[in-house]
């Protein structure tokens, strides 16, 4: 029985082979697998099974029968013996001669041995021997060459290290560089970088291939291709990242040679950006290295070539290549604190003499700015070392020439040394304390009687700069001086007026409150001066109480990430703001020119951002504090809580009567504060406070007062819990509107009303969104009030910069803007094309600021429904619908060049025509439109050529200089559509 069993499973492996040279393969290769597995045959008896297949005289059979042992193979490698192992690969080895179809199956059963862990020593290396000496792997498909490669990583992971790394490193770097344009519609997606990256992991994955890289690597150096130049000097530095000293010490004199002759020669700032990386990668990998006693010094040597072949440009008279001399050096001393130490002992001195040396301002800011690339380099290294640093040393010398910079007529000089002087005050226990007065003298100087203004502002962002690292000497220092001259009736160095002294001292203050013990000295300042300009009565007094605002704005800013400061500023700002603004407008109501200037639109526009600023950052807790103090002010004229509470009567901005117009106004202050605070703090008497702003925004006569009204109502809206309370005011809200839009003296105000009410709650996505939006597509058709509806969908769409933004804690969803495209585009359009001739404009209008203000992605995938429209739109005479458009339409035609070429013709048109323009902005939004052209299709652009150049003819001399700017440019690139490479 047992030979009957052994005959019929002789008999099944037999047809199981010849179904597989049949051209059957899964099957048949899974059944004997399995045979193999449970012991039905064996491997060696698969192989003799295979005799009359292997001797065929078709490839093909042959190919198909070596393919079913090696897909065996892969599935038992494990069950394999030793010896069986050693028959495989000398049968596998000696199949390596036969015919090219063979080849793939063979290398696949060398695969599966190369992972056998009873391989005995030494056949890794017989396997790969016979594969170079057999195989041309260079001519294989990419499937059989990744085989190749398994077999090779494989034998490198679990074999003693051969002695096949020139063989294998030929085989990898015959592919160096890269030169591969991926063919069109591949579906694999595979780019020249992703190859590039490849082959350079693994050109750099071991240093067993310096001795052969690192020649190929200085010989493409020299090519004339940048992209072969590019791919050495970044595998270069690939590679020091593992190297160490003895793979680098033959070819150091070599590679340094190409390094420099690049960065001398070269007129391609990548090739000399990655020269630089590469020479910094260099050092830093000789700095790495462990010295032993007796080893030469390599980074040593390797420092003395760069200083030897560097110096002495420096001190060459027409300076030509100083910069590439300075660029090489910097890049080295970059690499450790060793390679600084070594070289800045050497060049520091002797820019220090140069500087000297040469008279010229231009000169000496050449010199200047090299100085400044070592002294940045030194931050890297934190607090300067006595022992070892050469600019302790030269402590006096380099503040000098600083120094001097910092009083040259030059301005570029002048620049240049606050740069210098900036990162000498970052180098902790640098600057001596009588060396940090004469910083702030400087900084003072330049901030506030420069003449130039680069120089003003580039002292004051030093001055910030420096600020929070030396508190005290600021504090103590600068504050006091820049009070006085705030104070001061005239600018004793006669540089300037007597109001840009001052603009300069406001601006110089918040540039230096950088830090809270700083913040505690300069408000009070500001603040003083801000109530002394009140009490002034000059023409000017309203344009410095916006600049104390700006400065005021900037310091709150600036105070926001620190806790303290910013309760501190909390504190003191925004009682003292309220307080100036209600005597203000106290005294307007009782004697109207006294408190005029702080009452005007400009000065209560420029507070708002203060006390925005002052608020939005402030925690749940110390919020609720203020509130409980800012809204009972407003409501019921409580006044105790302000600075200044000797006021001259009543403070009711909510209540009737002309004489209380002024108070009124500063319900802008109103909206600034309760529009900023976090949504999780509750508003005391907040729905009775909801129903006088609804209320004054739909009956007061001035502009400004009936917006920030609805402003304010809006904010607090956005952020009110939802539920019944606030369905009832909404539809206290509709029931006051709707009469207000119908008919009467203020329907302005009641637009106005809708459209802050309707960005509120289209930005929760509450559901009376809807319903609010309908009736401003309704006004659309209105002769009155559509040209304003029309303009209040780019206010529902825009970014708010005082409330409704999530910087004051408003509820913004995140893809409130594409939800309203979606909900009423439609509705735009359906619109324009049932509207009379007298509104089709604003419908355009609407639309144009609709899709002005939606992310391109989205806008490209609706443009073909929408084009004809816009293009429509650009015939329209309304200026505001022209310029939206057009600035719709430039990035659609970078983003989406296959379809906007299916309307050239009219594009072309419309645009040439509107370079006519009379409105500067247009002709400029139409020129730039005429340049996106140029990126469709050269083919689509050909016909066009020489008449839009033609066209463009006329804006070059056109009266504006930014429009013939503008013309220049694109027919620039008119002129270069269809030209060779391209």
């Amino acid at each position: 029985m047992a030979a009957a069993a052994g005959g019929a499973g002789a008999e099944r492996l037999g047809g199981l082979v010849r179904d597989a040279a049949g051209g059957q393969q899964d099957g048949p290769a899974a059944e004997v697998a399995a045979g193999v597995k449970d012991g039905s045959w064996t491997v060696l008896q698969l192989v003799e099974a295979l005799g009359s297949c292997l001797e065929n005289a078709d490839p093909r059979t042959r190919a198909r029968g070596i393919q079913l042992l090696s897909q065996v193979l892969l599935e038992c490698r494990s069950l394999l013996q030793e010896k069986e192992v050693l028959h495989l690969v000398l049968f596998y080895e000696n199949r390596l001669q036969d015919h090219h179809l063979v080849i793939p199956s063979v290398l696949q059963g060398l695969r599966a041995l190369s992972m056998c862990e009873v391989l005995a020593p030494g056949l890794a290396v017989s396997v790969l021997k016979a594969i170079f000496q057999e195989v041309h792997v260079q001519s294989l498909l990419q499937l059989d060459r990744h085989t190749v490669y398994s077999i090779i990583t494989n034998f490198m992971v679990t074999r003693e290290e051969g002695p096949f790394v020139e063989e294998l490193f030929e085989v990898t770097s015959c592919y160096f560089p890269i030169d591969f344009t991926p063919p069109p519609n591949d579906p694999h997606g595979i780019q020249r970088e992703d190859l590039i990256l490849s082959l350079r992991a693994v050109l750099a994955s071991t240093p067993q291939f310096a001795e052969f890289l690192l020649p190929l690597l200085i010989e493409k150096m020299d090519s004339d291709l940048q992209s072969a130049k590019l791919d050495s000097l970044q595998t270069l530095t690939a590679c020091c990242a593992i190297y160490g000293q003895k793979e680098l010490q033959e070819f150091l004199p070599s590679l340094w040679s190409s390094l420099r002759r690049e960065v001398f020669q070269t007129a391609s700032e990548k090739v000399e950006a990655e020269c630089l990386t590469a020479l910094h990668a260099l050092s830093a990998c000789l700095s790495r290295s462990v010295l032993s006693s007796d080893a030469e010094d390599l980074l040593d040597s390797f420092l003395s070539s760069i200083l030897q072949d560097c110096r002495h440009h420096l001190c060459e008279p027409d300076m030509k290549l100083v910069w590439p001399s300075a660029k090489l050096l910097q890049a080295a001393a970059g690499a450790s604190l060793r390679t600084y130490h070594r070289l800045t002992h050497s060049v520091l001195p002797l820019l220090l003499e140069q500087y000297t040396k040469h008279s010229q301002s231009s000169q000496r800011r050449t010199i200047l700015e090299m100085l400044l690339g070592f002294l940045e380099l030194q931050q890297k290294w934190g607090r300067v070392e006595e022992d070892e640093s050469a600019l302790l040393s030269l402590r006096a010398p380099v503040c000098s020439v600083v120094f001097s910079a910092l009083t040259d007529p030059s301005v570029q000089l002048q620049l240049v040394g606050i740069r210098a002087l900036t990162v000498l005050g970052s180098l902790q226990g640098f600057l001596s304390p009588s060396d940090l007065e004469l910083v702030v003298d400087h900084l003072i100087r330049l901030a506030l009687h420069e003449e130039d203004s680069q120089s003003s502002e580039a002292a004051m962002e030093a001055a910030g700069s420096l600020a929070p690292i030396y508190p005290e000497v600021f504090s103590g220092r600068m504050v006091p001086r820049l009070g006085e001259e705030l104070r001061s009736e005239r600018d004793e160095e006669r540089s300037l007026d007597l109001r840009s002294l001052r603009q300069r001292c406001l601006q110089a203050l918040a540039a230096v409150s950088t830090h809270t013990s700083i913040v505690r000295e300069t408000v009070p300042v500001l603040l003083q001066h801000l109530r002394q300009v009140q009490k002034g009565s000059e023409a000017g007094s309203a344009r410095e109480v916006v600049s104390a605002c700006q400065s005021l704005h900037r310091v709150a800013l600036q105070c926001q990430q620190d806790a303290e400061g910013c309760w501190y500023f909390h504190q003191a700002a925004v009682p003292c703001l309220l307080a100036t603004a209600v005597l203000a407008a106290m005294q307007e109501s009782a004697h109207p020119l006294l408190g005029k200037a702080l009452l005007e639109e400009d000065v209560l526009a420029a507070m708002v951002p203060v006390i925005s600023a002052a608020t939005t950052h402030l925690s749940p807790e110390l919020a609720a504090q203020s509130v409980s103090h800012v809204v009972p002010l407003f409501l019921d004229g409580e006044v105790s809580f302000l600075p200044q509470n000797s006021f001259p009567c009543s403070f009711q901005p909510f209540a009737e009567g002309e004489c209380l117009e002024a108070q009124r106004r500063l319900v802008a202050l109103l909206m600034a504060f309760v529009c900023s605070l976090p949504r999780n703090v509750a508003i005391p008497q907040q729905e009775r406070l909801l129903r006088e702003l609804l209320a004054l925004s739909c009956s007061c006569n001035c502009p400004f007062t009936a917006t920030t009204a609805a402003k304010c109502f809006a904010g607090l809206v956005n952020k009110h819990p939802a539920g019944q309370q606030l369905d009832e005011i909404l539809q206290l809200a509709v029931n006051r509107m709707e009469p207000g839009l119908a008919e009467g003296p203020r329907r302005v105000q009641a637009l106005t009303l809708l459209l802050w009410v309707t960005k509120a709650l289209v930005l929760r996505y509450h559901p009376l969104s809807s319903h609010l939006t309908d009736k401003l597509l309704g006004l659309l058709g209105d002769v009155e009030l559509g040209p304003a509806a029309a303009d209040g969908f780019s206010l529902l769409m825009a970014e708010s910069p005082d409330v409704l933004h999530k910087g004051c804690h408003a509820d913004v969803r995140i893809m409130f803007r594409q939800r309203f495209f979606t909900d009423n585009v439609p509705k735009l359009v359906q619109g324009f094309h049932g509207a009379g001739p007298d509104v089709k404009a604003n419908y355009l209008k609407g639309l144009s600021h609709v899709l002005n203000h939606l992310p391109k992605p989205v806008l490209v995938t609706e443009l073909p429904t929408l084009l004809s429209l816009l293009l429509e739109a650009l015939s329209c005479s309304d200026r505001v619908v022209q310029l939206s458009t057009l600035s719709c339409l430039q990035p659609l035609l970078l983003e989406a060049p296959q379809i906007m070429s299916l309307h050239v013709d009219t594009l072309v048109t419309k645009f040439l025509s509107l370079t006519s323009s009379p409105a500067m902005a247009v002709r400029i939004a139409a020129l730039r439109c005429a340049h996106a052209l140029t990126s469709l299709p050269t083919i689509v652009l050909l016909p066009y050529k020489a008449r839009v150049i033609r066209a463009l003819a006329k804006p070059l001399d056109d009266k504006k200089r930014l429009v013939r700017k503008e013309a220049v440019a694109a027919r620039g690139e008119w002129f270069l559509v269809g030209s060779p490479g391209r």
